[in-house]
């Protein structure tokens, strides 16, 4: 036992002094919130000190945001790294089903990760009710490269979709998928409506074929609106 805790220990200790103080602050943020996390906690988990703090992060308040930056540029490269394998297919072009499912699957799987998916939506838990990111910093670091890539895609395989029909599918799209991570985490459904309840795959499955149908039930209208 005791060799497996120096083992821990060393590899802790193996990664920067930067990392260790990200991932500590990481795992204490997420669990305690802002307020109740102070710098002494984690440069004692994280076998640092206040001055490395201050050398890499310029204090507390920087510290938090680039935890939150980190996960965010992380989560932003994933999603687009999946659309932009969807569209640059070699051999044919891509279904929306195709593209629904590819950025619906990158936008639950780290999510949804036993360890740092739940930290992170810990961590937005406490940013909620609490908080403390600049403004503009989801935009910025994730929404902004992420819709503009998912528009772009939904447009061109969706040549006939408005362009503020492309926005608002993709609200849609991400709002559906938002609250089927809360309802998976909160509650059984089974215990309100009487039927059983849906996995999250399942759930999945039903956004992106709902979807499609929705956003091609849109080009259809326009159409007959156009050719009565």
């Amino acid at each position: 036992m005791d060799t497996m805790l120096n083992t821990n220990r060393n590899n802790d200790l193996s990664k920067s002094v930067r990392d260790r103080l990200l991932d500590t602050a990481e795992e204490l943020f997420a669990e305690k919130g802002f307020n109740s996390t102070s710098i002494r906690e984690i440069t004692a988990k994280s076998h640092s000190n206040i001055a490395a703090v201050n050398y890499h992060f310029a204090g507390k308040e920087n510290l938090y945001i680039e935890v939150f930056r980190r996960r965010l540029i992380a989560l932003r490269d994933i999603r687009l790294t999946r659309i932009e394998k969807v569209m640059s297919q070699p051999t044919q072009k891509p279904t929306l089903k195709e593209l629904i499912q590819a950025f619906a699957n990158a936008f639950i799987e780290p999510l949804i990760d036993q360890s740092s998916g739940r930290r992170f939506m810990k961590l937005m838990i406490h940013e909620m009710s609490d908080p403390r990111l600049p403004k503009k910093m989801f935009a910025d670091e994730i929404a902004g490269p992420t819709l503009n890539a998912l528009g772009k895609g939904i447009a061109m395989v969706c040549p006939g979709l408005e362009q503020k029909k492309v926005m608002l599918s993709i609200i849609s799209i991400i709002g559906q998928l938002v609250q089927a991570i809360h309802i998976n985490e909160m509650f059984n459904i089974s215990d309100f409506i009487g039927a059983p309840t849906p996995t999250l795959p399942e759930m999945v499955d039903h956004i992106v074929g709902f979807s499609v149908a929705g956003i091609q039930a849109a080009i259809t209208a326009k159409n007959d609106r156009i050719n009565p």
